[in-house]
């Protein structure tokens, strides 16, 4: 069995590292609590900045001279901003983590946020949100969340144009000085790593680290119902949003195993029932989305103005009659997907540190693949059934974005 290795640091970093035996990468992922729902309320998209200005210079280097050092190691890094954090992604040669980590996390400690690197950073946050005019499907989930979420739960990652045009440097120096802290920061690291250096060489570039970023926040519930956003165009996207259960749930396998049999595949019954019997869209799916304390079940379709009423009927029925209960085929097929998706997510170092990192934040520890093997094999037939029969779909948020609203919007 796989044994991950959890170090908590003096000042509040913890340290998650999983050893991969045959494999040559080392990946890792910093989780900072720097996500969008700490953003100020009129400075959203301030992550989304911050996230691109740090790869514009660290340290000593300038963004060239930092890039280029990075890419001389054969570096992969990335970035991206989420509701509750700013992570921080890389893939590497297992042996290249003394040359690597230094220029890495001079990305958190000291990167360089000069003032000629803002304007272009920005630039790219707000054609960003422009492009979603020309990506109705991305912007109706975006919306549908906003709508179901509320604030800041719902806030786009994205941010606002309007904030993110008042934005200055300053504003983001300040966001960093800020959010960039250990305490509540998460690193996981899997591959071909030597735990005891790793923990040691990390505790020599961050042991220094001090901050502590406080994470309360006041919610507003979102208005929810039904909202039609105006597009001119001939197609409608349809977003439904759910409650359901949070990561932490003894049942939220269970959850997952039905939205697989929702949307499992081309055998799914939306993509089935939706789509190849009735002809109704070219795009349906259903995704469970869940949270350290709060989850949801966002579903798709996409579909032609003429088709959009009866596509969100026999959507919402499929979705609704899921709590007639499960029939043995459907539940194998979810089961053999999602014992898929775990050997595959096995064989990538990159996806092993995204999930040991995520696991400590949403559950407090991190759950190996046997653990998450165990989780699947431990729902029975009957008992998912019992599930779905409890937990039938009511009261959706609706959300439609196309050239006229519907008159009998799922409710």
């Amino acid at each position: 069995m796989t044994d991950i290795h959890t170090h908590t640091y003096d000042n509040g970093l913890t340290l998650l590292i999983e050893p991969m035996a045959g494999v040559g990468s080392l990946a890792m992922s910093l989780l900072l609590p720097a996500g969008a729902m700490y953003e100020p309320a009129d400075r959203l998209g301030v992550g989304e900045v911050l996230g691109e200005m740090i790869f514009r210079g660290a340290g000593e280097l300038d963004a060239k001279a930092h890039c280029d050092a990075l890419d001389r190691l054969g570096l992969h890094r990335s970035s991206e901003i989420t509701s509750t954090h700013l992570r921080l992604g890389a893939t590497m040669l297992g042996d290249q983590l003394d040359e690597a980590m230094p220029l890495l996390l001079d990305m958190i400690r000291r990167p360089m946020l000069a003032d000629d690197t803002f304007g272009p950073s920005r630039t790219l946050a707000v054609q960003a949100i422009e492009s979603l005019d020309d990506e109705p499907q991305r912007r109706v989930m975006i919306e549908l969340k906003r709508r179901h979420l509320g604030e800041p739960r719902g806030r786009s990652v994205m941010g606002e144009i309007e904030h993110l045009e008042a934005m200055t440097a300053d504003d983001v120096r300040d966001y960093y000085a800020k959010r960039f802290v250990p305490r509540g920061a998460i690193l996981g690291i899997a591959g071909k790593v030597d735990v005891d250096h790793a923990i040691e060489r990390i505790g020599e570039l961050l042991g220094d680290w001090s901050g502590d970023a406080p994470t309360a926040i006041v919610e507003q519930p979102g208005p929810r119902g039904y909202e039609h956003r105006d597009q001119d165009t001939q197609q409608v996207h349809i977003g439904l949003a759910y409650d359901a259960l949070p990561e932490p749930h003894a049942d939220s396998m269970t959850q997952r195993l039905g939205i697989a049999v929702l949307s499992g595949g081309m055998s799914g019954r939306l993509f089935t029932q939706v789509r190849e019997e009735r002809g109704l869209c070219y795009s349906v799916y259903a995704t469970y989305a869940a949270a350290r304390d709060h989850g949801t079940v966002y579903a798709y379709a996409g579909t032609t103005a003429q088709r959009a009423a009866e596509t969100l009927e026999v959507m919402s029925d499929v979705l609704t009659k899921l709590g007639d209960g499960v029939e043995a085929d459907e539940f194998e097929r979810a089961v053999v997907g999602l014992k898929a998706r775990l050997v595959m997510q096995g064989e990538s170092t990159a996806a092993r540190a995204s999930a040991i990192a995520g696991d400590q934040f949403a559950v407090d520890a991190p759950r190996t693949l046997e653990q998450r093997a165990a989780d699947v094999e431990a729902v029975t037939l009957d008992k998912l059934n019992d599930f779905v029969a409890a937990h039938r779909l009511t009261d959706p948020t609706t959300l439609t974005i196309g050239p006229t609203a519907l008159t009998s919007p799922a409710s």
